[in-house]
Formats: structure tokens, sequence, C-alpha cells
């Protein structure tokens, strides 16, 4: 059963797509947060930081929707930049809420509560891994331009990720999991057994996809980025990560490659930038 906190907030996201409840179940857990300040999670969060550093100009007004508990929205906001949260998690809201200089509240990605051109950036940085039909891909990405005034800025998870990961950590040779590993691979789309500990309801892009995607919303792409590179298959990761001198090096290095189109697939999570 959901949290009481959920069922209250279904009535604030009326007439607004309802998120799906295993995926509001999986994030009420509250393991995105950590996820992403712990152990490999670290990457992601860093080499997201370091690109975002370079792409969102100074003093943006800056629209962070699915923006989670604030992760981003937290350091953009201490940089000078004017961030909005927007998340349909109740719990992510909470936490948002508690970061001096970010304002946060209940929304969707496919019905902004905002008026057009009213933000320099717009970031979806998490919802097209959920949005399993192409209609509501393109939808999410033009209501970002709609309330752009420029730059929009998203991340997905790469087709070849699941593959790679649980080769990693060993799971693939677990029967069940390579037969939903091989069939995301297909398709794109994972949906989860009840209870399902690896993810939740998703969709996987290559970046061939999140280009074309792009294009068909009537957006002019900018620039695509791996996120992790290849940097995230290598066991020593954490021990170079707790080492500063050895983390430089390693965002050094994957600034060498975040944009070679023969890697963009590699990365576990791809980020591609794009203009009205």
């Amino acid at each position: 059963m959901l949290p009481l906190s959920v069922l209250a907030a279904a009535s604030t996201l009326s007439g607004m797509a309802t998120l799906p409840s295993e995926i509001v179940a999986y994030y009420e857990r509250g393991e995105e947060d950590h996820r992403l300040r712990s152990g490999a999670g670290r990457l992601e969060y860093w080499r997201t930081q370091d690109l975002l550093h370079r792409l969102v100009p100074t003093s943006s007004r800056v629209l962070d929707v699915g923006g989670g508990s604030g992760v981003h929205a937290e350091w953009l906001a201490e940089e000078g930049h004017h961030v909005e949260l927007i998340d349909p998690v109740p719990l992510h809201v909470a936490q948002a809420e508690r970061i001096a200089a970010v304002t946060a509240r209940l929304g969707d990605a496919l019905e902004l509560p905002c008026a057009d051109n009213s933000f320099d950036v717009v970031l979806l940085m998490g919802p097209l891994y959920h949005l399993i039909d192409h209609a509501d891909r393109l939808r999410a990405l033009r209501e970002a331009a709609r309330a752009s005034r420029g730059l929009i800025m998203c991340a997905t998870i790469n087709r070849c990720a699941p593959l790679h990961d649980t080769l990693l950590t060993g799971r693939y040779f677990e029967p069940d999991v390579r037969a939903r590993v091989q069939a995301s691979m297909a398709s794109g789309m994972h949906r989860p057994r009840e209870a399902e500990a690896l993810f939740t309801t998703a969709y996987f892009h290559t970046p061939e996809e999140i280009a074309a995607e792009s294009e068909e919303a009537g957006l002019d792409l900018v620039g695509q980025y791996g996120v992790e590179g290849a940097a995230w298959l290598m066991g020593e990761l954490n021990s170079w990560l707790d080492d500063p001198a050895q983390r430089a090096e390693i965002l050094n290095a994957m600034r060498l490659t975040e944009s070679v189109p023969s890697l963009l697939g590699v990365s576990a999570h791809l980020l591609t930038a794009m203009r009205r």
C-alpha cells in the first residue's frame, strides 16, 4: 500500500498525468539522494555537476523538472542560480523544500505549472527515464521547450546500461535477470516484476534515439555527453573516487571522451543539450 503522503497528494495532481504507483513507491524508499552522494553514484553526481557547470549560463533562472530531492538544485542555488524544482513524488518535494533558496512543488513533466518562456534553462534530469510511450516523451520535451527561453537539457539511461550493470555485479548470470535484460535491450522497455529490487518501470534510450526525439519535438541539438563514460565499469572506481587527486584525474579523463560518438552508449547515462 502506498504511504498516506502519496495518496493525499493525488488530488493536487488532478488534470495532470498520473505517475504509475510502482514508480512513486520506488522513489518513496528515499534512496535516490543517498545513491548519488555515496559509492559509485558519486561519479554520476560529480560528472553531471561538471557538465552543468559548463553548460548553464551564470545567474540563470533554472527549472529542475523531476529534480528529486534537490541533489543538483542545491548546488545550483548555492552558485547563484534561481532554481525552482518540480517533482511528482511527495517525499522528494518535502526533501527539496528544506533547501535554502530552492522553491519546490509537486508537478508533472507532461504539464508544467509555469508560464511560457519563463526560464533560461529547463533540466529534465529524470523524467524521460520513466516515460514509456514515445508520445509522452515528445510531450515532455515540448513542455520543456515551452517553459524555456533557450536551453533544455535532458538525461537518459543508455540502452546498454542494464547489460553492463548486471555483468559488473554478476546478476546477469541469474536466468530471470538475464532474460529481462535481453528483453529491455530489444525494446528499450523495463517493466519490473512486483517488488522488483533492481529498478522500476523505465525506458532506456540509445543516443541516436534521444537525438531523433529532440528533433521531432522541434528542438535543435547542441551536444551529447556521456556522463560516466567507461569509468563506471572499472573495478577500482570507488577507491579512485575516495582519493581527491585520483578523482580529479578521472573527471579530466571523462571530459576527453564525453562526446566521442562511438563511446556515447558505453556510459550509463547520457546528457543531451538542445535549444528551441
